[in-house]
């Protein structure tokens, strides 16, 4: 069964009076547990592509059904509760807020949770620092980190809610090779161990060796 259905999808963006194309008509499938690397050059629409799965963005056409919810349709308030409990965002600078401890940044997507306490938002959060192996460091604040170190966090910050989809853009664009090497070894765990769906955007063909097939986009379109 597809997890995620991108039917007949189109973006196009409005500057002033001119149109430019993102997307051309796009359809795929990608099934419950896989794990697809988007590749292709800059400009070919792959990030585009995983914010309107992510429901960050919105198609200008078509349809995008996520776990059965077609989230074209949903607005405002119900998108974001819809994104909280069903999608994980890995991005490549990590984007954690300095001022918060570790423990406090991988808590903030749950304060989206409807009536879910402090204990509660604590416990899950200090278990997702423990599945990316920073059990040890839930007060340290990122300044305090390596640079693999906050991108171990930010994943934690993306399961933390246990979504069926991970959606990570460039998380090793940024990392050294170890690190970056350890971070993949992280996702393939994610998703062997813990069956997430993974949609992962890369330009190193290293971290899309890692993933179960490889789709590459080119100006808009997939290739074939």
């Amino acid at each position: 069964m597809a997890t995620v259905q991108v039917r007949d999808v189109t973006k196009v963006y409005q500057r002033d009076s001119q149109k430019i194309p993102v997307l051309d008509p796009m359809t795929l499938d990608i099934a419950e547990g896989d794990f697809v690397a988007l590749m292709g050059p800059s400009g070919s629409g792959k990030t585009t592509l995983l914010n309107l799965i992510g429901g960050i963005d919105s198609p200008t056409s078509g349809a995008i059904v996520v776990g059965g919810t077609d989230i074209a349709r949903l607005r405002g308030p119900d998108l974001a509760r819809w994104r909280a409990h069903n999608i994980g965002y890995i991005f490549q600078l990590y984007n954690l807020v300095p001022v918060l401890t570790a423990l406090q940044n991988v808590e903030l997507p749950l304060l989206l949770v409807k009536g879910m306490n402090g204990r509660e938002r604590r416990r899950r959060a200090q278990l997702a620092l423990e599945i990316v192996g920073l059990g040890d460091r839930l007060d340290h604040y990122p300044r305090q980190l390596s640079g693999g170190q906050e991108q171990r966090v930010a994943i934690a910050r993306a399961i933390v809610s246990d979504p069926q989809v991970l959606l990570a853009d460039e998380p090793t664009g940024d990392l050294d090779r170890k690190s970056a090497a350890d971070v993949l070894d992280l996702i393939e765990r994610l998703n062997r161990e813990f069956q997430k769906t993974i949609v992962m955007v890369t330009h190193d063909p290293h971290a899309a060796e890692r993933a179960h097939r490889v789709l590459h986009l080119d100006k808009g379109a997939l290739a074939t």
